[in-house]
């Protein structure tokens, strides 16, 4: 007997509609299911994807346009500001708006997340303290991946270097850093790989978050990736200066990339709102760069919307990088879910017999829909479980009004 059966799943790479029969916590088979199952869900055509993975979203600062002054036009002043606010978060200010953000997403259909967590001399380890214990407490729902980063800087920041080691010490899974907000990017980059050997972690950093290819420090993070031997083990995230190059440019520049084995994250809602730019997604994609879509915000000073849902990043996609065929919105879906996973090196994630069974039913049929309509979602499996359930009712009341 097996544990869980979705009855009439459409899957986004299949013709018709066919069975997934899980088993202690792994999908054991797809297609015409007839063992026994304790508990079965009858899908009824709708489409069955992996669980979204948010590759890059900040838990510790989310939740912030109610106690912040003013509001931010530039990167500079988001940095400034959010620094101010820090001074006054406490542990159990930041795990609330963590755990706020975490029930969004949840319920949206992510069940695999990184978070960068601040560490600087402004805020200290209070980051770590707060986030750290909800891996265990969300691991039901979602697994939580937390990144060390130096949102400060680390030369600037006197004694940020050590509290990194602090943090790698206390449990956190790889560290970050943010090379055009210090004084010695080079340095900064070199600090960054140093403790990524040294705990044998990956390495995520924030890079060249401009709208003119003034820093382009990717090259030099390509390079050093390479030097460690660290191939497919470093994301980088926004990578707006890129789309500045011209073409020929962009494609040199890929192409060291493609060779280090970098994964790069696209995060719309806050390119667009202080960059007004998105990396060349659709270049990167066809070059085989691996590229997530995610949040990075949620309503604060450098993002002053959001709703942790990853679909709604991909509806700005598609927009802003002229995205809208079917093939190209299949693309987009594959950047919330496939795509990250391979940034996050989640094992066993997807579809096929074997592979954990992190699944999410939507209120659709076909992938392309994700992106165009954002629809509701049904059903959340993680590790073979059902974790959220959604139930929809609307009720015409115009219509009977008027006999309709």
């Amino acid at each position: 007997m097996i544990d869980l059966l979705l009855r009439g799943c459409r899957l986004p790479d299949r013709e018709g509609v066919a069975d997934v029969g899980i088993a202690e916590g792994r999908i054991v088979a797809v297609g015409v299911v007839d063992q026994r199952a304790r508990e079965t869900v009858e899908v009824r055509g709708r489409l069955v994807t992996p669980g979204l993975v948010e590759a890059h979203i900040h838990l510790d600062k989310a939740l912030l346009m109610g106690r912040v002054r003013g509001s931010a036009g530039t990167l500079e002043e988001a940095i400034r500001l959010t620094g101010e606010a820090k001074r006054g978060f406490t542990v159990e200010d930041i795990r609330t708006r963590a755990r706020q953000v975490l029930d969004l997403a949840v319920a949206a259909g992510t069940t695999a997340m990184r978070s960068h967590v601040e560490v600087d001399p402004i805020v200290g380890l209070a980051g770590m303290a707060a986030v750290l214990p909800l891996k265990g407490e969300y691991a039901p729902a979602l697994d939580l991946q937390i990144c060390a980063f130096a949102q400060e800087g680390i030369l600037q920041a006197p004694g940020t270097e050590a509290l990194l080691r602090q943090a790698l010490q206390m449990g956190a899974d790889l560290v970050g850093g943010v090379p055009y907000n210090d004084t010695d990017p080079v340095k900064h980059i070199e600090i960054v790989f140093s403790l990524a050997r040294e705990f044998d972690v990956d390495a995520d950093f924030h890079v060249d978050f401009f709208d003119e290819p003034e820093h382009l420090h990717i090259r030099e993070i390509a390079k050093q990736t390479v030097r460690a031997g660290w191939h497919g083990r470093v994301a980088v995230g926004h990578l707006t200066e890129l789309a500045a190059l011209p073409p020929r440019g962009q494609d040199a520049v890929i192409a060291d990339i493609v060779t280090a084995g970098i994964g790069v994250i696209s995060l719309p809602a806050t390119d667009l709102y202080l960059i007004a730019r998105l990396t060349p997604i659709r270049r990167l994609l066809a070059a085989g760069v691996p590229v997530a879509l995610a949040t990075n915000n949620v309503r604060n000073l450098f993002t002053p919307v959001g709703t942790a849902d990853l679909a709604h990043m991909a509806f700005l996609a598609a927009v802003a990088a002229h995205m809208g065929t079917s093939t190209q919105m299949r693309e987009l879906v594959a950047t919330l879910t496939t795509l990250p996973a391979r940034i996050l090196r989640l094992r066993d994630y997807g579809l096929a017999v074997g592979c954990r069974a992190d699944l999410l039913v939507w209120e659709c049929e076909r992938p392309e829909e994700i992106v165009a309509a954002v629809p509701p979602r049904s059903l959340v499996v993680k590790n073979g479980r059902v974790t959220i359930e959604h139930e929809r009712r609307r009720r015409e009341v115009w219509r009977r009004r008027e006999g309709l």
